[in-house]
C-alpha cells in the first residue's frame, strides 16, 4: 500500500514538474500563435489578405501533421490599423489567449508602441512586420526590447534609397514628398531625405495628411507651388489615390513613386486608369509570375483555396509565416520562447526559394530587398 501511495505521489509531482515547465502556448499537440492588424476600416483590405494567406498555410501544414507533431493555431485580432487597438490587442493575445509567439503585425506606429508597452518587456517573440521603420531594426546592444523582433522586409531607408536614386538618375531635381502623418510617414520623409542629401539635394516641397485620412487639399496646395518633377508618396492606398486624383486633376503630372505598404493591387483598383505609370518600390519577390520558386509555392497554396488573387501583401505573409514555421521547426520538440529567438538569430542567409533572410544575436534587419516596379496599362505592375 506504501509503494502505491508512493508511486502515486511520483506521479503527480512528475505532472505537476512537467505541467509547471511547459512554455505558454505550447501543448503536447499544439502552438498557438497571435496576430494584430487591420481586418476592418480604410486599410482592412490589408490585414484580411494577409490573414487569408496565413491561415491558408497554417491549414496546409497542420494537414501535413503539423511542426514537431504539433498543430500551429492561430488567433487573429482586428486593430483597425489603431495604435491603441494595437496595443490593447497585443495585451489580449499575450495575457488572455496565452500565445507562444507573434507575427505579421502591421505599421510602425502600432508596431513600435506594442514593442515598447507589451511584447518586449513580456519577452515574446514577433516575427514580421508591415513596417520599414528603423526604430524597429535599432541593434539589441541599443535598444535591448528589439530582441524580441524579428523582421523580414527590407527598411523605409532602403526603399526611399532605391527610389531617390532612380528619379535623380533620370536627371530629375525637383523632388516632392507626400508623407502620412505617422511613425509610417515620418520614417518614409527621413529616408527621402537622407537619400536627398546624398545627392546635395533637399524636398523641393512637403505635404501630409493624417492617418485614416482622406483630406489630402493641404498637402495638393503645398506641393503645387513647386510644379514638382517627383513627388515621393509616404502613404497607403486610399490617399494615394485621393492625392494622385487631386494633382492631376490641377493638371499637376510629376513622377509619381510611393512604397511597398501601398498595395499595388489596391491602388490600382483604387484609380483604375489613373495609377498607369505609377512607381512602387517592392521588398517581396515578384508574385505575379512563377519564376521564383517560393513564389511557386505560395501560387499553389492560393490555387488550393481557389484563388488567383496573387499580391505583394500575399507573398510578404506567405514568407512570414514561413519563417516563422522553420523557426519553430528548428527549435525542436522541447520549444520555448527563448530557444525560439536564438533559432532565430541562428538563421543565417536562409534561403526560403529565392528570397533569403538572415538574422544575428544584435541584427534584427532580415532583409535589404528592393525592387522597382511601376503600374502598366490595363493596371499590371511591371518590373
Amino acid at each position: 500500500m506504501k509503494l502505491v501511495r508512493k508511486l502515486a505521489l511520483m506521479a503527480l509531482i512528475g505532472w505537476v514538474g512537467s505541467a509547471m515547465s511547459a512554455e505558454v502556448g505550447v501543448t503536447d499537440s499544439a502552438v498557438t500563435l497571435g496576430m494584430s492588424s487591420p481586418f476592418s476600416g480604410p486599410n482592412g483590405a490589408y490585414g484580411q489578405d494577409m490573414k487569408n494567406v496565413i491561415t491558408a498555410y497554417f491549414d496546409q501544414i497542420n494537414k501535413a501533421g503539423g511542426v514537431n507533431g504539433r498543430k500551429i493555431d492561430l488567433v487573429a485580432l482586428d486593430d483597425g490599423y489603431e495604435t491603441d487597438r494595437t496595443v490593447a490587442n497585443s495585451k489580449k493575445l499575450i495575457d488572455e489567449s496565452k500565445v507562444f509567439a507573434l507575427l505579421q503585425y502591421y505599421g510602425s506606429s502600432p508596431t513600435t508602441q506594442a514593442m515598447n508597452d507589451v511584447f518586449g518587456p513580456a519577452k515574446v517573440p514577433l516575427v514580421g512586420t508591415i513596417s520599414g521603420a528603423g526604430t524597429l531594426r535599432q541593434s539589441v546592444k541599443d535598444h535591448p526590447n528589439n530582441k524580441y523582433m524579428f523582421n523580414v522586409r527590407a527598411s523605409y531607408a532602403d526603399e526611399t534609397e532605391a527610389i531617390v536614386n532612380q528619379l535623380v538618375g533620370l536627371g530629375l531635381k525637383n523632388i516632392a514628398v507626400f508623407y502620412q502623418n505617422d511613425g509610417f510617414g515620418l520614417s518614409g520623409l527621413d529616408g527621402v531625405k537622407a537619400a536627398l542629401k546624398k545627392h546635395n539635394m533637399e524636398p523641393s516641397a512637403v505635404g501630409t495628411v493624417e492617418r485614416n485620412s482622406l483630406d489630402v487639399d493641404a498637402a495638393v496646395k503645398a506641393i503645387a507651388k513647386s510644379s514638382p518633377q517627383a513627388v515621393v508618396m509616404v502613404t497607403l492606398y486610399k490617399p494615394t489615390a485621393a492625392f494622385v486624383k487631386a494633382m492631376r486633376k490641377i493638371n499637376q503630372n510629376p513622377q509619381f513613386m510611393t512604397l511597398s505598404p501601398v498595395g499595388a493591387d489596391l491602388l490600382v483598383a483604387e484609380l483604375g486608369n489613373d495609377a498607369r505609370g505609377i512607381g512602387i518600390s517592392q521588398v517581396m519577390p515578384y508574385p505575379f509570375n512563377d519564376t521564383t520558386p517560393v513564389v511557386r509555392e505560395y501560387q499553389r497554396l492560393m490555387q488550393g483555396v481557389k484563388s488567383t488573387n496573387y499580391s505583394y501583401y500575399g507573398i510578404e505573409a506567405y514568407i512570414t509565416a514561413k519563417v516563422m514555421v522553420e523557426a519553430i521547426k528548428r527549435s525542436g520538440k522541447d520549444l520555448t520562447r527563448e530557444k525560439l529567438v536564438q533559432t532565430l538569430e541562428g538563421m543565417s542567409n536562409f534561403d526560403l526559394g529565392g528570397f533569403r533572410v538572415s538574422f544575428t544575436a544584435n541584427e534584427r534587419a532580415g532583409s535589404r530587398f528592393v525592387d522597382l516596379t511601376v503600374v502598366g496599362s490595363g493596371g499590371r505592375v511591371l518590373r
